[in-house]
C-alpha cells in the first residue's frame, strides 16, 4: 500500500510503538501497516498486486463470533496443523457492523479477514436502488479506518437454490445490479483496501449458470468456489474440477477456494495430500478449510480436524511440504488483477 510522502517523518514514531506492542507475528506481517495523516485518520489503502499463481493461502473458518476471546479457535486450528492460517471467514449478517477489533486481532496474527456479507434482511432489489446505503456507507467507512486489507465478499453461493438471493428467487440481473451497486458505494468512500470475492458455490446442471451472475471484471478481485468432499469416491479432480473449468471460461481471475473440508465419509485423512496438491498443481490462491462440527446427514458431516488424530497428522504433513515451517512468506497484499 501507499502513503503520503509527506507525512512519513511525522509517521515514523508512531509506527515503531506499534510495532513494539504487537506480537512478532505482526511484525513480520509488515506490509499491512496502513498510514496515518496529521489528523489521525486513516489514509486511503491501495493494496498491492495478488499473485494468480501459486499456493499462497491457508485459511480457516471457526465461526462468526468476533467478540472478545473468539479468536481463540483459530489459534487452536493453527496449533493442531502447525501453521497460522493467513485468512480468516467471517459472514456477516445485514446491518451487522465490521469488527475492528476482530480484524485487528487477526492482523496480529498474520492473517486477513474474509466477510461474506449477505442480504439476509433485505433484498437485491432495495440494495440496487440505494435503500441500503445507509448501512453500505456505515461499513465502508470503518472498513477504510481499518485502514488494512479486508477481503468482501457478497451474497455468496447466489448460483445455488438455498439462500433468497439466489437462483429461482432473485433474477440474475437484479443480483449483478446489487453488486456492482456494493461495490461501488465502497469505492465511493474511498475503502481502496477491499479485495472483491465473487463466491459461486460448484457448479451442476441444477443450478442457475453462472456467467448469468458475472459482474464484469472491473467489480471483481478474485473469484471464489464452495464445494466439499462428501462422499467416498470424491476426490479433487471430481469436486473441483469442472468448476474451474467453467471459472476459467469466464474470467482468468485469481481463485481461491472459499469454504471446503473433507468429511469423515469420504476418509478424511486419505484425501488431505490430494487436496492440497490439487490446489497447488491447479495454480489456485488457497484454501478455507470449514474447521465446524455438524451431524445431519452427508452435506453436514464433522469437519473438524481436531479430535482426528490422523487427519491432523496429515494436514501438517501437507503444511510442512508446501510451506515448510515457519510463517508464510508470500509478503504479497490481497488487491486488484488486471486480467478480464
Amino acid at each position: 500500500m501507499t502513503g503520503r510522502a509527506r507525512t512519513v517523518a511525522a509517521i515514523a514514531g508512531t509506527i515503531i510503538l506499534a510495532v513494539a506492542t504487537v506480537s512478532t507475528l505482526f511484525a513480520i506481517r509488515n506490509h499491512y501497516h496502513g498510514h496515518e495523516g496529521d489528523s489521525g485518520t486513516a489514509l486511503k489503502v491501495v493494496p498491492a498486486s495478488v499473485p494468480t499463481t501459486g499456493f499462497s493461502y491457508l485459511g480457516v473458518y471457526e465461526g462468526s463470533d468476533t467478540s472478545v476471546g473468539q479468536y481463540t479457535p483459530v489459534e487452536q486450528f493453527a496449533q493442531a496443523v502447525g501453521r497460522q492460517p493467513n485468512l480468516v471467514l467471517l459472514y456477516n449478517s445485514w446491518g451487522e457492523p465490521f469488527s475492528s477489533f476482530f480484524a485487528q486481532t487477526a492482523l496480529q496474527y498474520g492473517a486477513t479477514l474474509v466477510i461474506d456479507i449477505d442480504p439476509t434482511s433485505t433484498s437485491c432489489t432495495a440494495i440496487a436502488a440505494g435503500q441500503q446505503d445507509a448501512f453500505l456507507q456505515s461499513y465502508a467507512q470503518s472498513v477504510r479506518a481499518f485502514g488494512h486489507p479486508v477481503i468482501i465478499s457478497f451474497g455468496h453461493e447466489m448460483n445455488g437454490s438455498w439462500y433468497p438471493w439466489g437462483w429461482t428467487h432473485t433474477q440474475p440481473a437484479v443480483f449483478v445490479q446489487a453488486w456492482r451497486h456494493v461495490v461501488d458505494v465502497f469505492r465511493q468512500a474511498g475503502a481502496d483496501n477491499v479485495t472483491w470475492l465473487w463466491t459461486i458455490n460448484s457448479v451442476n446442471p441444477s443450478e442457475g449458470p453462472i456467467a448469468d451472475y458475472w459482474p464484469g471484471a472491473s467489480y471483481v478481485t478474485w473469484v471464489a468456489l464452495d464445494a466439499y468432499y462428501y462422499f467416498p469416491h470424491d476426490n479433487f479432480t471430481g469436486v473441483f474440477g469442472s468448476t474451474i473449468a467453467a471459472i476459467r471460461q469466464l474470467t482468468n481471475k485469481p481463485i481461491l477456494i472459499s469454504e471446503t473440508a473433507i468429511g469423515q465419509v469420504t476418509g478424511q485423512a486419505a484425501n488431505i495430500p490430494g487436496l492440497f496438491a490439487g490446489v497447488s498443481t491447479s495454480g489456485l490462491l488457497g484454501f478455507i478449510w470449514f474447521d465446524v462440527s455438524q451431524d445431519s446427514g452427508i452435506y453436514h458431516q464433522d469437519w473438524r480436524l481436531e479430535g482426528h488424530p490422523d487427519a491432523v497428522a496429515a494436514f501438517r504433513a501437507a503444511v510442512a511440504t508446501f510451506w515448510g515451517n515457519g510463517l508464510f512468506a508470500s509478503g504479497r497484499t490481497p488487491g486488484p488483477a488486471t486480467d478480464r
